[in-house]
């Protein structure tokens, strides 16, 4: 996962519950999770237009 092992992971995820605040991290994963979904699914559709595209 991007070169980090888990002590890594681990000094990253104390230092955003520090920063934001353990009731402020569940949303902030939602929203994440939310961008990522959207943005697979406007990738997929666009794979789907390219080929539509390309039997023409």
């Amino acid at each position: 996962m991007f070169g980090l092992g888990w002590p890594e992971v681990g000094v990253i995820a104390l230092a955003a519950i520090l920063i934001f605040g353990p009731k402020k991290i569940p949303e902030m994963g939602s929203a994440l999770g939310k961008t990522l979904r959207g943005f697979k699914e406007e990738l997929k559709g666009s794979d789907d237009d390219v080929e539509q595209d390309h039997d023409r």
